[in-house]
C-alpha cells in the first residue's frame, strides 16, 4: 500500500547520508514495518510538501526520528496562524487553520527551538520562509508565539502574535518512530 512512499523514503535516506551517518535504511525499514501507523504520517507530510527523512536515531532503543526537510517551509503548511486559540481570536481574514492544530492532525510535533537549531547543522533550511516552533506557555499566555528562519547564515528566533499567518511561514514536522 505504502511502496510509493517507501520507495521515495529510501532515495531521499540515501541521497542525503550526512543527515544520518552511521544508520542503515534496514533499520529504518524495520522500524516503519513494526509501527505501520507512521507510514501514514509520513505520507501526510510528504504530501504536504515537507520532504520527510531520517535526522537522528537512538542506539539504545533503535527509535528513528523524521523530520520535514524540504528546502523551504512546507508549502501544503503555510499561512496557518499558531493554534486553535489563535484562529478562534482572529475577527476578520482567518486563515485556513492553525500549525498546532494540524500538525496534530496530521500526528507531528512541531520543532522546539532546540530541535530546530539542530536541524540546522544538518544543512541550511527556511532561507526564503520560516517555521511555527513550540512555543513555551509563559509566552503563549501573553498573546504571543516563536517562529524560526535561517538568513545571514544565522538562525533567528522571533516573536509574533499568535493569530498572525503569513504565506511565507508555514511548520515543519517531527515524528519518532
Amino acid at each position: 500500500m505504502h511502496d510509493d512512499l517507501i520507495h521515495t523514503l529510501q532515495t531521499r535516506f540515501s541521497q542525503h547520508m550526512h543527515r544520518h551517518s552511521g544508520l542503515a535504511w534496514d533499520k529504518v525499514l524495520a522500524r516503519l514495518h513494526a509501527a505501520p501507523a507512521s507510514l501514514a504520517v509520513l505520507q501526510q507530510m510528504e504530501d504536504t510538501g515537507g520532504e520527510p527523512d531520517v535526522i537522528g536515531h537512538a542506539g539504545d532503543t533503535g527509535a528513528v526520528t523524521f523530520c520535514d526537510c524540504s528546502a523551504e517551509s512546507p508549502l501544503g503548511r503555510r499561512s496557518l496562524c499558531f493554534d486553535a486559540a489563535a484562529l478562534a481570536a482572529r475577527k476578520a481574514n482567518k486563515p485556513a487553520g492553525s500549525a498546532m492544530a494540524m500538525a496534530q492532525t496530521m500526528g507531528v510535533t512541531l520543532l522546539t527551538e532546540t530541535q530546530y537549531r539542530q536541524l540546522q547543522e544538518l544543512e541550511p533550511f527556511d532561507r526564503k520562509t520560516s517555521s511555527w516552533i513550540a512555543t513555551p506557555d509563559s509566552i503563549r499566555a501573553l498573546g504571543g508565539a516563536l517562529f524560526c528562519d535561517r538568513r545571514y547564515e544565522q538562525v533567528f528566533v522571533y516573536h509574533n502574535g499568535a493569530e498572525s499567518y503569513y504565506a511565507s511561514r508555514g511548520f515543519r514536522g517531527r515524528l519518532t518512530v
